[in-house]
């Protein structure tokens, strides 16, 4: 059966990589609006690479308005930005939430559409020319054709998909990772994680997506935990962007399943951090996923070196678990009360988060049968393993 397999027109990626993009910069237009975030955009290495931009003719227009996980007030904001200043193109510049965003602003400049009525849809629509760059290792989101953006209306995570999110020119560049503090550190690297796992044992899933997830669960075992005791190592930072990318590239082909689906509503409803919510439900959701394929889990926890050939599937299984759970508690991830949720306001809306994931549509790409009953009961689980 034959399989289609897409990501980024381009890709420039290692260390220096930003630098080494200017000249296709410069095919894409003039006067980029450059979507990134208040912090983000004061750093070091942002300050520079703006300067680089503004030395190599072009002129930049900031709009730093993406404080947090995008929705739909802040991409409206960004649209104003880019009319006002004249702008001919975008560049995201930041983690998953600026990159995101300029995606959607990218689109709604060029075509008068509300998102909401997108949400659904593979949508191919023209946009204005997108470039990607990301300063996280983790969503990947610069190799794929997803943005997720928060209705503020409905209070729903918008999952949006299609060719017209897939940016032009993706810029992988370690050199700007290396100043990320502990926890975005952890953060993106489970939520990188999260794709890896869940494009391999997707039902979508593909040759080509396998060996990029496998190779990425072996580098985010080992690398996560290396660079948390030695977070200035360039190496380890390129591999672990390394990792987010071919995690991108997996999910953009193979889809997401059981864990994004129930991560979403806790973002948007709770404001939870889209992979501290993934690091939270990882183990849970697994656990229950793996029964339906033993074999493929057993391969990433081999993947992971968490387990020998010669083990038993079933043993690897359950090592992945461990591992999983291991590596949560290495990176400090806290369970929804530690975290500082509300226990009763959490189950009062429960059956509308578990409505919610399964309207993304990511629960049915699972490989093991997932209905309401299975989230709420993950969702349960949740608490007990405080």
């Amino acid at each position: 059966m034959s399989q289609l397999f897409f990501t980024a027109s381009q890709i420039i990626s290692g260390s220096g990589a930003a630098s080494a993009a200017l000249p296709e910069l410069l095919k894409l237009g003039k006067r980029p609006l450059v979507v990134s975030g208040p912090r983000v955009s004061a750093t070091p290495a942002a300050q520079t690479y703006l300067f680089q931009l503004k030395e190599a003719g072009l002129d930049c227009s900031l709009f730093t308005g993406i404080s947090g996980e995008p929705d739909s007030q802040m991409v409206l904001l960004g649209c104003q930005a880019y009319r006002l200043n004249r702008c001919d193109f975008v560049l995201g510049l930041g983690g998953g939430s600026a990159l995101d965003a300029a995606k959607a602003i990218a689109l709604l400049v060029r075509q008068p559409v509300r998102l909401a009525d997108l949400a659904g849809q593979t949508v191919r629509l023209e946009r204005v020319p997108l470039a990607a760059l990301p300063t996280t290792a983790g969503t990947g989101s610069e190799v794929t054709q997803f943005t997720v953006i928060t209705d503020l209306d409905t209070q729903v995570k918008m999952l949006l998909k299609g060719p017209a999110f897939m940016p032009d020119l993706a810029i992988c560049d370690p050199d700007f990772s290396l100043d990320l503090p502990t926890a975005v550190t952890c953060y993106s690297g489970l939520d990188a994680l999260t794709h890896a796992l869940e494009a391999y044992t997707s039902r979508k899933a593909q040759p080509l997506s396998d060996a990029l997830a496998l190779d990425a669960v072996s580098r985010l075992f080992q690398g996560l935990p290396a660079a948390l005791q030695h977070p200035g190592d360039p190496e380890l930072r390129a591999s672990l962007l390394t990792a987010a990318t071919e995690a991108g590239m997996a999910i953009n082909n193979a889809s997401v399943t059981l864990i994004h689906g129930m991560s979403r509503p806790l973002g948007a409803l709770f404001h939870v951090p889209h992979g501290l919510s993934n690091a939270m439900l990882l183990p849970l959701g697994l656990s229950y996923a793996w029964p339906g394929a033993p074999q493929r889990f057993a391969a990433l926890s081999r993947a992971a070196g968490l387990a020998e050939s010669r083990t038993d599937d079933c043993q690897a299984c359950e090592a992945l678990m461990e591992g999983l759970r291991e590596l949560n508690r290495l990176c400090a991830i806290p369970g929804p009360a530690a975290y500082g949720l509300d226990r009763q306001t959490f189950m009062a809306v429960k059956e509308k988060m578990a409505r919610d994931a399964l309207a993304s549509g990511s629960p049915a790409q699972t490989i093991r049968p997932v209905d309401q009953a299975a989230i709420l009961q993950i969702y349960d689980q949740l608490w007990l393993h405080e």
